[in-house]
């Protein structure tokens, strides 16, 4: 078989493989026999089964999921990255943007630190939502105390932002800022945007739809029966309830 011949054959048979996942050959992959048949009659052109094999040959790559770590070990105030011990939470960490009421990116990445008792109350919790087909997203976990005074410094108002002198339960990785999403991503109405600084965010404000106050109930009442309490002005913030028994910090984690 000369050269000429090899290459012909190759290149009928690989035009058939690409024209079996493309939709663009739909009218070609209504003529296959004719093909298949011409193809044979090229010398030691393979048969069909090889066509068919080799098209079953190309499997997707498995994704390993990633290896998740464990408490054993940790102290319950050691800080843990959350992301390394429970792959089932959803983030849209806002300090991490510009999307905040500061309009500034004042965490150079985006990461949810708390301590180890925080996390596994956090991960409880979530396992319970989850159960309803929801998931805690977190727009604020640990907060450095720089962060704190910046914060202070915009809204000096501690009905919103804990002075940063005594500090924050935010900054001893007690306390996140969170929403429920479906099993999609989409959030669930809250009725108002994180860091909404407003009565529309309060918690005793019932003049609000049926749904918003709903979701709002879901969400406190799952929480706090996991160790969490909430604050009247803001529906998403919640303190654990040993949280504030711990010291400020002011580390910053490593982006990676």
């Amino acid at each position: 078989m000369d050269s000429s011949t090899t290459k012909a054959k190759e290149l009928v048979i690989w035009f058939l493989v690409g024209c079996t996942t493309l939709l663009s050959c739909k009218n070609i992959t209504k003529t296959s026999p004719e093909i298949l048949e011409a193809a044979k009659k090229l010398p030691e052109v393979v048969s069909d089964s090889v066509l068919v094999d080799t098209l079953a040959t190309k499997k997707p790559l498995k994704v390993e999921p990633p290896t998740l770590k464990t408490f054993e070990g940790l102290a319950d105030t050691t800080f843990v990255r959350l992301a390394d011990f429970s792959s089932d939470f959803a983030y849209d960490m806002r300090y991490a943007t510009e999307n905040n009421f500061l309009k500034a990116k004042v965490y150079d990445c985006a990461e949810c630190y708390t301590r180890v008792k925080t996390a596994k109350a956090l991960i409880a919790a979530n396992k319970e939502f989850l159960s309803s087909g929801v998931k805690i997203k977190f727009f604020d976990c640990y907060r450095p105390n720089y962060v704190q005074y910046k914060m202070w410094k915009i809204v000096p108002n501690p009905q919103y932002v804990a002075n940063p002198v005594k500090g924050s339960i935010h900054n001893k990785g007690g306390a996140v800022d969170i929403t429920l999403v479906d099993l999609e991503g989409n959030e669930l109405d809250m009725g108002t945007d994180f860091d909404f600084f407003g009565k529309r965010a309060y918690h005793d404000n019932l003049d609000l739809p049926q749904t918003i106050l709903d979701n709002r109930k879901l969400l406190k009442e799952t929480m706090e029966k996991h160790g969490f309490w909430s604050i009247r002005t803001e529906w998403w913030h919640y303190n654990l309830s040993t949280g504030s028994n711990d010291k400020v910090a002011n580390f910053t984690w490593e982006c990676k």
